[in-house]
């Protein structure tokens, strides 16, 4: 890539990769390979070609083999069978350090950056500027800026990572793996925290990168983003690759098919029903993000909130849910107005909420599937003091039966599940509360079509037993296909709201933007 030619720099320099091989040649080759956990086959024998400057696309449902064919081409697990063929030469790839070395490297859904560190430091981690033993900070800040305006990210080098978005983080960690003189880049879900003009960034540069002969392997949810970007698409299925596609010669309906057996009209799962009374109403509510919000759920309904991120869609359900506070405006529940200052308030009203970021407030990730299950229920499953061990255990089982969440036992611990059946999780242990009214905050970041489809049956029978709903999400089609009443938000205010269909996709998205 043209960015290392621009770093002036000492001998200990941003990696360059070796072998390159001519564009449309096979620069990757997996043969027969597989990786087996005792007697559970992860990835059955796959043979798949990756050819030089292409975008090859990988979809597939969660379990699918996805996550461990990524592990297995940065060296993070050791296969048990088969052979991979880099540049034409077989390689044990039996380390990370050796597939950077080789060039290739992975942006990650989840960003694995250290946040207590600054922009900089993070992309020059491991690779740092020293002179005499002493770290140049100011140098390494000077060429992380050049690089960030390079690749067109508004992003100071100089502050620290957390004070970032979660999107802001992930463009980072793609400046960094870009740095690196990659010539196979991996990427990972790498839009489901980017905004709209993020991901804009985004595929500029991946197209960038391929001019420049670097090989990109792309694996998301979003058929939309496979089919602009991609050349070649290949499908997993409970850990089999079961074929390849040239982007030109499919369609978003058979791919569906291939990776679930199932037709695109069974994934969103629009049922229609009676609505019951208001279950709440708010009149004018402000605070931090959002200002003069009016909106109203009834039984039976699901409400959509659209918006760019920091559009003030996921600040006005804190406020609603009592976890940041409210300056003005009024809350009516079940026709009674209400103060809900508290979290513990809106749980005892029959509020539950689902946040965007599942792994750092939906759930206690080095707590057992039980466990996370039954944490708002806990109370009524004691006896005094004591929590009554068969009830939690019959309470979690059966959770975990409804939502088909994919586990051996209930005392996995969360942070081995996969983001869908996170998300599952999450969504239990609010069933066992039995709240009335469901905020969820972009429900189906990282999840497959499959599992999708499960929660929108879901929401279904929420509505079905009386409850509503508040659907949260960057994705259009998804809340366009399911909101009974469709908000859209702008710099903190409700600027339009439609009825189910009555908009077009382009309407509210130009309602979105402002234009």
């Amino acid at each position: 890539m043209a960015i290392e030619a621009n770093l002036e720099r000492p001998s200990k320099g941003i990696r360059i990769a070796a072998h390159p091989v001519p564009k449309g040649q096979p620069i990757l080759e997996l043969k027969g390979l597989q990786k087996k956990y005792g007697a559970v086959e992860a990835l059955k024998p796959a043979s798949v070609t990756f050819l030089s400057g292409e975008i090859h696309a990988i979809v597939g449902e969660n379990g699918a083999g996805k996550s461990t064919l990524i592990k297995l081409l940065t060296g993070v697990i050791r296969r048990t069978a088969g052979e991979i063929v880099w540049c034409g030469e077989s390689v044990p790839l039996a380390s990370p350090t050796e597939a950077i070395d080789r060039g290739i490297n992975a942006v990650h859904q989840e960003v694995v950056l250290c946040p207590h560190l600054t922009v900089a430091a993070n992309m020059f981690l491991g690779d740092e500027i020293d002179r005499g033993g002493l770290m140049r900070k100011g140098a390494m800040n000077t060429l992380a800026q050049r690089v960030l305006d390079d690749l067109g990210f508004n992003i100071p080098s100089d502050v620290l990572l957390s004070s970032l978005t979660i999107g802001q983080q992930q463009l980072v960690a793609t400046a960094r793996a870009a740095m690196r003189g990659t010539q196979f880049l991996i990427f990972d879900e790498p839009t489901a925290y980017l905004t709209r003009q993020e991901s804009a960034q985004l595929f500029r540069l991946i197209r960038r990168l391929q001019a420049d002969g670097v090989t990109i392997v792309y694996i998301s949810h979003r058929m939309e983003e496979v089919f602009e970007l991609a050349d070649r698409i290949s499908v997993l299925r409970d850990g089999t690759h079961v074929g390849t596609r040239l982007t030109g010669e499919t369609n978003e309906a058979e791919l569906i098919s291939m990776m679930i057996n199932r037709s695109i009209e069974q994934v969103y799962h629009k049922e229609t029903f009676t609505l019951g009374a208001p279950i709440v109403e708010t009149r004018g509510l402000s605070g931090p993000g959002f200002e003069d919000v009016s909106i109203t759920v009834r039984a039976g309904e699901i409400v959509g909130l659209y918006g760019l991120i920091g559009a003030g869609r996921s600040e006005f359900a804190l406020g609603l849910y009592g976890r940041q506070k409210v300056k003005s405006g009024e809350v009516y529940w079940e026709g009674q107005k209400v103060t809900i200052d508290t979290e513990r308030k809106a749980m005892d009203l029959g509020i539950a909420l689902a946040p965007e970021s599942r792994r750092d407030q939906g759930l206690c990730l080095n707590m057992p599937i039980g466990f996370n299950i039954n944490l708002p229920v806990f109370k009524r499953l004691s006896s005094g003091l004591v929590v009554n061990r068969g009830r939690e255990a019959k309470n979690a089982e059966r959770q975990i039966a409804d939502l088909k969440i994919k586990t051996p036992s209930r005392a996995v611990l969360a942070s081995a599940m996969s983001g869908g059946n996170q998300q599952k999780i999450v969504i239990g242990k609010w069933l066992s509360h039995g709240a009335r009214l469901f905020i969820f905050d972009e429900p189906t970041v990282g999840v497959d079509v499959g599992t999708k489809a499960e929660i929108y049956r879901l929401f279904a029978r929420l509505l079905e037993n009386g409850a509503g709903i508040i659907l949260i999400s960057s994705y259009l089609p998804e809340v366009y296909e399911l909101a009974d009443r469709l908000h859209v938000f702008r710099q903190g205010r409700l600027v339009a709201s439609h009825d189910y269909r009555a908009a077009s996709h382009e309407d509210v998205l130009s309602e979105a933007i402002g234009v």
